[in-house]
Protein backbone atom coordinates (compact mmCIF):
# COMPACT_ATOMS: atom_id res chain seq x y z
CA UNK A 1 0.00 0.00 0.00
CA UNK A 2 1.35 3.45 -0.94
CA UNK A 3 2.42 5.74 1.86
CA UNK A 4 -0.30 8.26 2.68
CA UNK A 5 0.88 11.70 1.63
CA UNK A 6 0.99 14.06 4.66
CA UNK A 7 -0.55 17.53 4.67
CA UNK A 8 1.71 20.56 4.94
CA UNK A 9 1.00 22.52 8.14
CA UNK A 10 -0.58 25.92 7.69
CA UNK A 11 1.94 28.68 8.44
CA UNK A 12 1.79 32.45 8.26
CA UNK A 13 4.12 34.05 5.73
CA UNK A 14 6.21 35.52 8.55
CA UNK A 15 6.55 32.15 10.28
CA UNK A 16 7.48 30.51 6.97
CA UNK A 17 10.20 33.08 6.31
CA UNK A 18 11.61 32.71 9.83
CA UNK A 19 11.67 28.91 9.56
CA UNK A 20 13.79 29.00 6.41
CA UNK A 21 15.88 31.84 7.81
CA UNK A 22 16.73 29.43 10.62
CA UNK A 23 17.81 26.83 8.06
CA UNK A 24 19.99 29.47 6.41
CA UNK A 25 21.72 30.31 9.70
CA UNK A 26 22.69 26.63 10.10
CA UNK A 27 23.53 25.89 6.45
CA UNK A 28 27.15 24.92 7.03
CA UNK A 29 28.90 21.97 5.45
CA UNK A 30 27.79 22.01 1.82
CA UNK A 31 24.72 20.67 -0.02
CA UNK A 32 24.72 17.18 1.51
CA UNK A 33 24.52 18.57 5.04
CA UNK A 34 21.98 21.23 4.01
CA UNK A 35 19.67 18.69 2.34
CA UNK A 36 19.98 16.33 5.32
CA UNK A 37 18.93 19.18 7.64
CA UNK A 38 15.87 19.99 5.51
CA UNK A 39 14.90 16.33 5.30
CA UNK A 40 15.27 15.81 9.05
CA UNK A 41 13.17 18.81 10.05
CA UNK A 42 10.50 19.03 7.36
CA UNK A 43 10.07 15.39 6.30
CA UNK A 44 10.94 13.28 9.34
CA UNK A 45 9.85 15.62 12.17
CA UNK A 46 7.15 17.90 10.81
CA UNK A 47 5.89 15.61 8.00
CA UNK A 48 5.50 18.21 5.26
CA UNK A 49 5.64 15.40 2.69
CA UNK A 50 6.40 11.70 2.49
CA UNK A 51 9.96 10.45 2.20
CA UNK A 52 9.16 8.95 -1.23
CA UNK A 53 7.91 12.28 -2.57
CA UNK A 54 10.94 14.09 -1.14
CA UNK A 55 13.25 11.61 -2.87
CA UNK A 56 11.51 12.17 -6.22
CA UNK A 57 11.71 15.91 -5.72
CA UNK A 58 15.42 15.72 -4.90
CA UNK A 59 16.08 13.59 -7.99
CA UNK A 60 14.47 16.26 -10.20
CA UNK A 61 16.48 19.06 -8.54
CA UNK A 62 19.74 17.16 -8.98
CA UNK A 63 19.10 16.84 -12.72
CA UNK A 64 18.78 20.62 -13.07
CA UNK A 65 21.30 23.44 -12.71
CA UNK A 66 21.43 25.39 -9.48
CA UNK A 67 22.05 24.70 -5.78
CA UNK A 68 19.77 21.78 -4.88
CA UNK A 69 19.28 22.78 -1.24
CA UNK A 70 18.09 26.25 -2.21
CA UNK A 71 15.76 24.84 -4.88
CA UNK A 72 14.34 22.42 -2.32
CA UNK A 73 13.62 25.30 0.05
CA UNK A 74 11.83 27.24 -2.67
CA UNK A 75 9.67 24.25 -3.55
CA UNK A 76 8.91 23.40 0.09
CA UNK A 77 7.84 26.99 0.61
CA UNK A 78 5.54 26.69 -2.39
CA UNK A 79 3.89 23.59 -0.96
CA UNK A 80 3.06 25.60 2.17
CA UNK A 81 1.99 29.00 0.81
CA UNK A 82 2.18 29.01 -2.97
CA UNK A 83 4.60 31.04 -5.05
CA UNK A 84 4.90 33.85 -2.50
CA UNK A 85 5.78 31.22 0.08
CA UNK A 86 8.42 29.81 -2.27
CA UNK A 87 9.93 33.25 -2.75
CA UNK A 88 10.06 33.92 1.00
CA UNK A 89 11.50 30.48 1.76
CA UNK A 90 14.26 30.93 -0.82
CA UNK A 91 15.08 34.43 0.40
CA UNK A 92 15.13 33.27 4.01
CA UNK A 93 17.51 30.41 3.24
CA UNK A 94 19.98 32.57 1.30
CA UNK A 95 19.79 35.75 3.42
CA UNK A 96 22.32 34.84 6.18
CA UNK A 97 25.01 33.75 3.73
CA UNK A 98 24.37 36.73 1.47
CA UNK A 99 24.67 39.28 4.28
CA UNK A 100 27.73 37.58 5.75
CA UNK A 101 29.39 37.48 2.34
CA UNK A 102 28.67 41.16 1.76
CA UNK A 103 30.32 41.96 5.09
CA UNK A 104 33.27 39.71 4.26
CA UNK A 105 33.74 41.34 0.84
CA UNK A 106 33.63 44.82 2.40
CA UNK A 107 36.20 43.85 5.05
CA UNK A 108 38.40 42.09 2.48
CA UNK A 109 38.53 45.09 0.16
CA UNK A 110 39.32 47.58 2.92
CA UNK A 111 41.42 45.62 5.40
CA UNK A 112 42.91 42.56 3.72
CA UNK A 113 43.40 42.82 -0.05
CA UNK A 114 46.33 45.26 -0.06
CA UNK A 115 47.90 44.21 3.23
CA UNK A 116 51.34 42.61 2.98
CA UNK A 117 50.68 40.80 6.25
CA UNK A 118 47.83 38.88 4.62
CA UNK A 119 49.66 37.96 1.40
CA UNK A 120 50.96 34.61 2.69
CA UNK A 121 47.73 33.40 4.35
CA UNK A 122 45.65 34.43 1.32
CA UNK A 123 47.96 32.58 -1.07
CA UNK A 124 47.74 29.52 1.19
CA UNK A 125 43.93 29.64 1.07
CA UNK A 126 44.00 30.03 -2.71
CA UNK A 127 46.19 26.94 -3.08
CA UNK A 128 43.82 24.93 -0.88
CA UNK A 129 40.84 26.12 -2.93
CA UNK A 130 42.64 24.88 -6.05
CA UNK A 131 43.00 21.46 -4.40
CA UNK A 132 39.27 21.53 -3.59
CA UNK A 133 38.43 22.39 -7.21
CA UNK A 134 40.51 19.44 -8.43
CA UNK A 135 38.76 17.27 -5.82
CA UNK A 136 35.40 18.56 -7.08
CA UNK A 137 36.28 17.64 -10.68
CA UNK A 138 36.97 14.08 -9.53
CA UNK A 139 33.79 13.92 -7.44
CA UNK A 140 31.58 15.36 -10.17
CA UNK A 141 33.18 13.14 -12.80
CA UNK A 142 32.45 10.00 -10.80
CA UNK A 143 28.74 10.80 -10.91
CA UNK A 144 28.50 12.29 -14.40
CA UNK A 145 30.96 10.37 -16.62
CA UNK A 146 29.14 7.06 -16.73
CA UNK A 147 30.40 5.71 -20.07
CA UNK A 148 33.09 6.17 -22.73
CA UNK A 149 31.07 8.67 -24.77
CA UNK A 150 30.70 10.99 -21.80
CA UNK A 151 34.43 10.73 -21.07
CA UNK A 152 35.12 11.75 -24.69
CA UNK A 153 32.70 14.68 -24.41
CA UNK A 154 34.47 15.85 -21.24
CA UNK A 155 37.91 15.50 -22.87
CA UNK A 156 36.78 17.52 -25.89
CA UNK A 157 35.29 20.23 -23.66
CA UNK A 158 38.51 20.44 -21.65
CA UNK A 159 40.67 20.73 -24.77
CA UNK A 160 38.32 23.27 -26.38
CA UNK A 161 38.42 25.44 -23.26
CA UNK A 162 42.21 25.28 -23.06
CA UNK A 163 42.61 26.54 -26.63
CA UNK A 164 40.20 29.40 -25.94
CA UNK A 165 37.05 28.23 -27.75
CA UNK A 166 33.82 30.09 -26.82
CA UNK A 167 32.08 28.54 -23.81
CA UNK A 168 28.94 27.53 -25.71
CA UNK A 169 30.67 25.26 -28.23
CA UNK A 170 31.50 22.37 -25.86
CA UNK A 171 28.14 22.66 -24.09
CA UNK A 172 25.99 22.57 -27.23
CA UNK A 173 28.22 19.94 -28.85
CA UNK A 174 28.26 17.76 -25.73
CA UNK A 175 24.48 17.80 -25.42
CA UNK A 176 23.86 17.04 -29.09
CA UNK A 177 26.56 14.38 -29.45
CA UNK A 178 25.33 12.40 -26.46
CA UNK A 179 21.67 12.89 -27.37
CA UNK A 180 22.42 11.26 -30.76
CA UNK A 181 24.73 8.64 -29.25
CA UNK A 182 22.54 5.86 -30.59
CA UNK A 183 23.23 7.05 -34.15
CA UNK A 184 27.02 6.74 -34.50
CA UNK A 185 27.33 8.50 -37.85
CA UNK A 186 25.28 11.49 -36.71
CA UNK A 187 27.26 11.73 -33.46
CA UNK A 188 30.55 11.46 -35.37
CA UNK A 189 29.49 14.20 -37.77
CA UNK A 190 28.53 16.47 -34.88
CA UNK A 191 31.87 15.78 -33.20
CA UNK A 192 33.83 16.70 -36.33
CA UNK A 193 31.80 19.87 -36.78
CA UNK A 194 32.39 20.81 -33.14
CA UNK A 195 36.16 20.31 -33.43
CA UNK A 196 36.34 22.44 -36.59
CA UNK A 197 34.21 25.16 -35.00
CA UNK A 198 36.28 25.16 -31.80
CA UNK A 199 39.55 25.50 -33.73
CA UNK A 200 38.17 28.14 -36.09
CA UNK A 201 36.70 30.31 -33.30
CA UNK A 202 39.43 29.76 -30.72
CA UNK A 203 40.92 32.72 -28.91
CA UNK A 204 44.01 32.91 -26.75
CA UNK A 205 44.83 29.60 -25.11
CA UNK A 206 45.45 28.94 -21.45
CA UNK A 207 49.21 29.46 -21.62
CA UNK A 208 49.71 31.77 -24.60
CA UNK A 209 49.14 35.12 -22.88
CA UNK A 210 50.41 36.72 -19.68
CA UNK A 211 48.16 36.94 -16.65
CA UNK A 212 45.33 39.41 -17.09
CA UNK A 213 45.82 42.30 -14.67
CA UNK A 214 42.80 44.05 -13.16
CA UNK A 215 42.13 47.39 -14.81
CA UNK A 216 40.44 48.93 -11.77
CA UNK A 217 37.47 50.03 -13.88
CA UNK A 218 34.09 49.23 -12.27
CA UNK A 219 31.92 46.73 -14.06
CA UNK A 220 28.43 47.48 -15.33
CA UNK A 221 25.65 45.93 -13.25
CA UNK A 222 23.96 44.42 -16.31
CA UNK A 223 27.18 42.65 -17.32
CA UNK A 224 27.57 41.28 -13.80
CA UNK A 225 23.95 40.13 -13.73
CA UNK A 226 24.45 38.27 -17.01
CA UNK A 227 27.68 36.74 -15.69
CA UNK A 228 25.83 35.48 -12.62
CA UNK A 229 22.93 34.23 -14.72
CA UNK A 230 25.31 32.24 -16.94
CA UNK A 231 26.85 30.66 -13.86
CA UNK A 232 23.44 29.90 -12.34
CA UNK A 233 22.17 28.25 -15.52
CA UNK A 234 25.27 26.07 -15.89
CA UNK A 235 25.66 24.84 -12.31
CA UNK A 236 25.41 21.13 -13.12
CA UNK A 237 26.73 18.69 -10.52
CA UNK A 238 27.61 21.22 -7.84
CA UNK A 239 28.49 24.86 -7.30
CA UNK A 240 32.08 24.38 -8.43
CA UNK A 241 30.81 24.14 -12.00
CA UNK A 242 29.83 27.84 -11.89
CA UNK A 243 33.49 28.79 -11.39
CA UNK A 244 34.64 28.70 -15.05
CA UNK A 245 31.84 30.90 -16.33
CA UNK A 246 31.93 33.55 -13.62
CA UNK A 247 35.74 33.61 -13.81
CA UNK A 248 35.67 34.11 -17.59
CA UNK A 249 33.26 37.04 -17.28
CA UNK A 250 35.08 38.80 -14.40
CA UNK A 251 38.75 37.84 -14.30
CA UNK A 252 38.71 37.49 -18.09
CA UNK A 253 37.57 41.11 -18.46
CA UNK A 254 40.15 42.47 -16.04
CA UNK A 255 37.64 43.40 -13.32
CA UNK A 256 39.34 41.36 -10.58
CA UNK A 257 42.41 39.12 -10.23
CA UNK A 258 42.57 35.34 -10.11
CA UNK A 259 43.81 35.61 -6.54
CA UNK A 260 40.81 37.68 -5.43
CA UNK A 261 38.49 35.27 -7.24
CA UNK A 262 39.92 32.30 -5.35
CA UNK A 263 39.70 34.24 -2.09
CA UNK A 264 35.96 34.60 -2.70
CA UNK A 265 35.58 30.86 -3.19
CA UNK A 266 37.57 30.28 0.00
CA UNK A 267 35.37 32.61 2.07
CA UNK A 268 32.21 30.99 0.66
CA UNK A 269 33.46 27.60 1.85
CA UNK A 270 33.25 28.63 5.52
CA UNK A 271 29.91 30.47 5.48
CA UNK A 272 26.41 29.05 6.10
CA UNK A 273 25.26 29.22 2.48
CA UNK A 274 25.34 27.44 -0.87
CA UNK A 275 28.86 27.73 -2.28
CA UNK A 276 27.57 29.80 -5.23
CA UNK A 277 27.36 32.70 -2.76
CA UNK A 278 30.96 33.37 -3.79
CA UNK A 279 29.32 35.29 -6.65
CA UNK A 280 28.31 37.99 -4.14
CA UNK A 281 31.97 38.46 -3.18
CA UNK A 282 33.08 38.63 -6.82
CA UNK A 283 30.32 41.07 -7.70
CA UNK A 284 31.22 43.37 -4.80
CA UNK A 285 34.89 43.53 -5.77
CA UNK A 286 34.02 44.15 -9.42
CA UNK A 287 31.14 46.60 -9.01
CA UNK A 288 30.49 47.52 -5.37
CA UNK A 289 27.15 47.00 -3.65
CA UNK A 290 25.15 47.09 -6.87
CA UNK A 291 27.57 44.61 -8.46
CA UNK A 292 27.12 42.23 -5.54
CA UNK A 293 23.34 42.42 -5.87
CA UNK A 294 23.50 41.98 -9.64
CA UNK A 295 25.65 38.83 -9.59
CA UNK A 296 23.65 37.32 -6.72
CA UNK A 297 20.34 37.99 -8.48
CA UNK A 298 21.60 36.39 -11.68
CA UNK A 299 23.13 33.40 -9.89
CA UNK A 300 20.01 32.56 -7.87
CA UNK A 301 17.35 33.48 -10.44
CA UNK A 302 17.28 29.99 -12.06
CA UNK A 303 16.99 28.34 -8.64
CA UNK A 304 13.84 30.39 -7.98
CA UNK A 305 12.46 30.17 -11.51
CA UNK A 306 12.64 26.40 -12.00
CA UNK A 307 10.52 25.75 -8.92
CA UNK A 308 8.23 28.76 -8.95
CA UNK A 309 7.37 28.77 -12.66
CA UNK A 310 8.13 25.37 -14.17
CA UNK A 311 7.92 22.72 -11.49
CA UNK A 312 4.56 21.29 -12.58
CA UNK A 313 6.22 20.24 -15.85
CA UNK A 314 9.70 19.34 -14.64
CA UNK A 315 9.18 15.71 -13.67
CA UNK A 316 7.73 14.84 -17.09
CA UNK A 317 10.47 16.77 -18.89
CA UNK A 318 13.34 15.21 -16.96
CA UNK A 319 11.91 11.72 -17.52
CA UNK A 320 12.02 12.26 -21.32
CA UNK A 321 14.94 10.00 -22.45
CA UNK A 322 16.38 12.15 -25.29
CA UNK A 323 16.37 15.27 -23.12
CA UNK A 324 17.88 13.30 -20.25
CA UNK A 325 20.75 12.25 -22.54
CA UNK A 326 21.23 15.83 -23.71
CA UNK A 327 21.43 17.05 -20.10
CA UNK A 328 23.92 14.27 -19.34
CA UNK A 329 26.06 15.40 -22.29
CA UNK A 330 25.97 19.02 -21.13
CA UNK A 331 26.95 17.94 -17.61
CA UNK A 332 29.90 15.98 -19.02
CA UNK A 333 30.99 19.03 -21.03
CA UNK A 334 30.77 21.22 -17.92
CA UNK A 335 33.00 18.71 -16.12
CA UNK A 336 35.59 19.13 -18.85
CA UNK A 337 35.31 22.92 -18.75
CA UNK A 338 35.91 23.06 -15.00
CA UNK A 339 38.88 20.70 -15.40
CA UNK A 340 40.35 23.16 -17.91
CA UNK A 341 39.67 26.03 -15.51
CA UNK A 342 41.51 24.15 -12.76
CA UNK A 343 44.53 23.88 -15.07
CA UNK A 344 44.38 27.60 -15.87
CA UNK A 345 44.08 28.55 -12.19
CA UNK A 346 46.95 26.26 -11.26
CA UNK A 347 49.09 27.91 -13.93
CA UNK A 348 48.28 31.46 -12.81
CA UNK A 349 48.77 30.63 -9.12
CA UNK A 350 52.12 28.95 -9.84
CA UNK A 351 53.28 32.16 -11.53
CA UNK A 352 52.40 34.17 -8.42
CA UNK A 353 53.81 31.78 -5.81
CA UNK A 354 57.16 32.86 -4.30
CA UNK A 355 58.12 29.19 -3.81
CA UNK A 356 56.93 26.47 -6.17
CA UNK A 357 58.14 23.81 -3.75
CA UNK A 358 56.13 25.27 -0.88
CA UNK A 359 53.06 25.81 -3.04
CA UNK A 360 53.28 22.29 -4.45
CA UNK A 361 53.63 20.77 -1.00
CA UNK A 362 50.62 22.66 0.37
CA UNK A 363 48.54 21.74 -2.70
CA UNK A 364 49.46 18.05 -2.42
CA UNK A 365 48.67 17.87 1.30
CA UNK A 366 45.31 19.61 0.79
CA UNK A 367 44.42 17.39 -2.16
CA UNK A 368 45.22 14.19 -0.26
CA UNK A 369 43.19 15.42 2.72
CA UNK A 370 40.22 16.26 0.49
CA UNK A 371 40.36 12.92 -1.31
CA UNK A 372 40.53 10.74 1.78
CA UNK A 373 38.84 12.76 4.54
CA UNK A 374 35.13 12.42 5.27
CA UNK A 375 32.70 14.80 6.86
CA UNK A 376 30.87 18.06 6.26
CA UNK A 377 33.58 20.24 7.83
CA UNK A 378 36.44 19.16 5.56
CA UNK A 379 36.42 22.17 3.14
CA UNK A 380 36.18 24.86 5.89
CA UNK A 381 38.89 23.16 7.96
CA UNK A 382 41.15 22.90 4.91
CA UNK A 383 40.64 26.57 4.04
CA UNK A 384 41.61 27.67 7.55
CA UNK A 385 44.54 25.27 7.52
CA UNK A 386 45.62 26.75 4.19
CA UNK A 387 45.79 30.20 5.74
CA UNK A 388 48.01 28.85 8.53
CA UNK A 389 50.16 26.95 6.03
CA UNK A 390 50.48 30.04 3.85
CA UNK A 391 51.68 32.06 6.83
CA UNK A 392 54.34 29.47 7.64
CA UNK A 393 55.50 28.89 4.06
CA UNK A 394 55.21 32.33 2.48
CA UNK A 395 55.37 34.72 5.42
Amino acid sequence: MDELEPQVPRLSLAALFLKFLGFGLLAFGGPVAQIAMIRRDLVERERWMSSARFNRLLAVMQALPGPEAHELCVHMGMTARGRLGGLLAGLGFMAPGFLLMLAAAWAYQRLVADSAAWAGPLLGMQIVVLALIVWAVRRIGRHVLEDRQLWLVAAFACAASLIGAPFWIPLVAGGLIYAFGGRPWVAAGLAVAAVVLAVFLRGDGAFSTPLIQPTGAPAESLDLFLAGLKGGLLTFGGAYTAIPYLRADTVGRGWISDGAFLDGVAVAGVLPAPLVIFGTFIGYLAGGWTGALAVTAGMFLPAFAFSMILFERLEAVVDHPPLHRALAGVAAAVTGVIAATAVQLLWSTAQRAPSLWGAGLLFLVALIAALFAKGRWVPPVLVVSGAVGGRLLFG
